[in-house]
């Protein structure tokens, strides 16, 4: 999922930070910042819709708090500022959170992470990794970025999960593919006749196993472990498949 945000904050500073945490983020597109609320709102007429705001509360001309009466209730606002006293009455506007400076990456990451989960929450489910409908799928498409990319299932070595997001491993590719959604998700997604869970944070495609060593399994210069919770699987293939 895509979320496209505005950053709104009088110091040059923290709106600088902001965007830079912005940028970092691969499910954020940034398509505007402003210096004031008043300036924000006068661009809202030619903008793209907006899902998600980052708002400083104390801001010259326009109060943060007055501002964010005004804003559509499909637009979710995160308030960044300085000043904890303000923290009740944020809530009060139905404010998705509320940051206080300085803002870690950690802190913000966790805020966006809270409206990635109600904008799925208000849309049908759906899941970042869309198969193809015929019996014989060869390939699955796979959000990231801006795009939707479709992936040859027989160039994918393995996926690897991190908090939020999967990196997806291809043959040939010296650069994984990023995606948000759990390793849950692609492993109920992805045939399992051709895939196979081997660690809590690793999927491996079955034919691509060349290199068992030490209960790992070796791809080129990476080594994939084997967990204890998933090494009777992966003997039962290996044994299928041995002479």
């Amino acid at each position: 999922m895509q979320l496209n945000c505005i950053i709104i904050d009088d110091e040059p500073l923290a709106l600088e930070l902001l965007e830079s945490y912005v940028k970092n983020t691969p499910f954020l597109n940034l398509v505007g910042t402003y210096s004031s609320a008043v300036q924000a709102m006068n661009d809202a007429i030619n903008s793209e819709p907006v899902h998600l705001m980052f708002l400083d509360i104390q801001m010259p001309g326009l109060h943060g708090l007055a501002y964010s009466k005004l804003v559509s209730p499909e637009t979710r606002i995160i308030f960044t500022t300085a000043f904890g006293q303000y923290a009740l009455e944020s809530y009060k506007v139905n404010a998705l959170d509320y940051l206080l400076k300085p803002i870690s990456y950690t802190d913000f990451l966790q805020a966006v992470n809270k409206a990635v989960k109600w904008f799925e929450l208000q849309t049908p489910k759906s899941t970042s990794i869309k198969e193809d409908d015929s019996d014989n799928a060869e390939y699955i498409y796979v959000k990231s970025d801006y795009k939707l990319i479709q992936i040859p299932l027989d160039k994918i070595l393995y996926i690897e999960g991190l908090k939020d997001y999967v990196k997806i491993h291809l043959e040939d590719e010296p650069r994984p593919i990023l995606s948000l959604l759990s390793i849950k998700t692609a492993e109920e997604k992805l045939p399992t006749d051709r895939f196979i869970r081997v660690h809590r944070s690793y999927i491996v495609q079955r034919s691509k196993i060349k290199v068992i060593e030490k209960s790992r399994i070796v791809f080129n210069k990476q080594y994939i472990p084997i967990s204890e919770s998933y090494k009777q699987e992966v003997l039962n293939y290996i044994n299928e498949h041995s002479l």
